[in-house]
C-alpha cells in the first residue's frame, strides 16, 4: 500500500533532530514523503545481501536485525533497529545492500524510493545535513558492536548491548533505562553478541540472579542501572544523542 504523508515518517524526524537542528520548513518536507507500506512476518528477510534496491527501510513498527552472512548461512546480526530508523538510509549513494536486514518479529516497514530521498537532500542542506550526521552515527554504532564483540566477555557484551537499546528506546520515547522491549529470542541475542545460545542463557541467569538485568520473553527489565552500565563498561557518546550539533549550513 502506498502512502503519502504517513504518520509512520514521525518518528523518523524525532530521530533526525535528535542529532541535527531541523527548520520548521523541513520538518513539513521530512513528514511529506511518500512510500510503499508493507507488512512483514516474522523471521523474514526483506533486503538480501549484494541486491540493488531503489529505496530505503523506514521501520515504523517491529523490530529489525542487521547482518552480515557467510556461504554458508552462518549469520551475525551488527545491529538493532527499532520504529524510526532507517537501517540503509545510505544506500540512496550506494544502493547494492552491503549486508541483509530481517524481520526479527512482525514488522512494518516504509519503502521510500532513493530519488524522492535524494531529492529531498538536494533541496535542504538541512536534511542532507541530517542524513549525513544520522549516517555517521550508524557508523559510530557499528564500530562499537566490533568491539563488544571482539573485546568484551560474556556479561560485558550482554550488559553493553542492553545499555545501549535502553538509551536508543529511551531516547525514542518507546521505553527507559529500568524498562525496554525487545522481542527476541535468547538465538537472536547470541547473534548478535558472538556467544551460543547456552552461553547467553547461562549469562542472563547469572545478572538476573545479581539483580541487575532480567530479561523476559519481550520485555528487558534493569533493576540496577550503574551496575549494568559498569559491567558493559558503557559510554553513551558513541551513539551521539547528546543534543543536536550545530548546523554546518550555519557556520559556512
Amino acid at each position: 500500500m502506498f502512502h503519502s504523508g504517513f504518520h509512520g515518517v514521525d518518528p523518523f524526524l524525532n530521530r533526525l533532530k535528535l542529532r541535527s537542528l531541523i527548520t520548521t520548513e523541513e520538518e513539513r518536507a521530512v513528514l511529506a514523503l511518500s512510500g510503499h507500506v508493507t507488512e512483514i512476518p516474522a523471521h523474514r528477510d526483506f533486503v538480501h545481501i549484494s541486491e540493488h534496491v531503489e529505496h530505503s527501510c523506514l521501520v515504523v513498527s517491529g523490530l529489525v536485525g542487521r547482518f552480515g552472512q557467510n556461504r554458508d548461512g552462518s549469520r551475525q546480526i551488527t545491529c538493532f533497529h527499532i520504529p524510526g530508523d532507517m537501517p540503509d538510509l545510505h544506500s540512496v549513494i550506494s544502493p547494492k545492500a552491503a549486508w541483509g536486514l530481517t524481520a526479527l518479529t512482525a514488522t512494518t516497514v516504509m519503502r521510500i524510493p532513493h530519488i524522492d530521498l535524494y531529492r529531498l537532500a538536494s533541496m535542504h542542506f538541512g536534511i542532507a545535513e541530517a542524513f549525513w550526521r544520522d549516517c555517521v552515527a550508524d557508523g559510530s554504532i557499528f564500530s562499537e558492536w566490533v568491539v563488544n564483540v571482539g573485546r568484551r566477555g560474556a556479561s560485558a557484551r550482554l550488559a553493553h548491548l542492553f545499555c545501549e537499546m535502553a538509551i536508543r528506546c529511551e531516547r525514542a520515547g518507546q521505553g527507559d533505562r529500568h524498562s525496554f522491549p525487545l522481542p527476541i529470542t535468547q538465538t537472536d541475542l547470541a547473534d548478535a553478541t558472538g556467544l551460543t545460545s547456552v552461553h547467553v542463557n547461562r549469562t542472563l541467569r547469572n545478572l538476573r540472579t545479581r539483580s541487575i538485568v532480567t530479561a523476559r520473553a519481550k520485555t528487558v527489565l534493569i533493576h540496577d542501572w550503574p551496575q549494568l552500565v559498569a559491567i558493559g563498561d558503557f559510554d553513551e557518546g558513541f551513539l551521539m544523542m547528546e543534543g543536536p550539533y550545530p548546523r554546518i549550513a550555519a557556520a559556512a
